[in-house]
């Protein structure tokens, strides 16, 4: 029997274990802006952006003090965090630009603009933006031709100011 998701179901939030919670915390926030919406003793917080409950949850109830896994063990790749304009990636590189906060890669893919990094456990982090659906690659059959190309930082970083 097959059965097809609904098209419009997403992915509503994660949930990181995290070795450390206010390490954690202060990157979420301090690097990537979200904001606290919810705590729980000293081993759980939520944060979000806008009015949300939660976009992300942090939590030490199985992994305080414990070191990341491997990056070839199973698990979370990465957490993609999209961004609703081109202007708003551009903010974000900039800020991790004068932070010194190191990417693991960047992208044009055709279909969006990415930047990867690592969050303090070694939790993969995509920040993005998709290119209006028109702009996307497709083959003479209307096929998506996704790509991985390099990302011009400096006309990104011109939208910043």
């Amino acid at each position: 029997m097959s059965y097809e998701i609904h098209p419009k179901a997403r992915i509503g939030h994660i949930h990181l274990t995290v070795g450390n919670l206010e390490r954690a915390v202060r990157f979420y926030t301090d690097m990537l802006g979200f904001s606290v919406t919810a705590k729980f003793g000293d081993s759980a917080i939520f944060l979000s952006s806008g009015n949300y409950h939660h976009h992300i949850g942090l939590n030490t109830w199985h992994s305080k003090n414990v070191v990341p896994a491997p990056v070839k063990a199973p698990g979370l790749f990465h957490t993609a965090i999209l961004y609703p304009t081109r202007k708003d990636l551009a903010i974000i590189l900039k800020r991790l630009m004068e932070a010194d906060y190191p990417l693991t890669g960047a992208a044009d893919h055709g279909v969006s603009e990415a930047l990867y990094l690592d969050d303090p456990d070694k939790n993969g982090v995509e920040l993005y933006w998709d290119k209006p659906k028109e702009q996307w690659p497709v083959d003479a059959n209307g096929n998506l031709q996704m790509v991985t190309e390099r990302l011009d930082f400096d006309e990104l970083l011109l939208l910043a100011d």
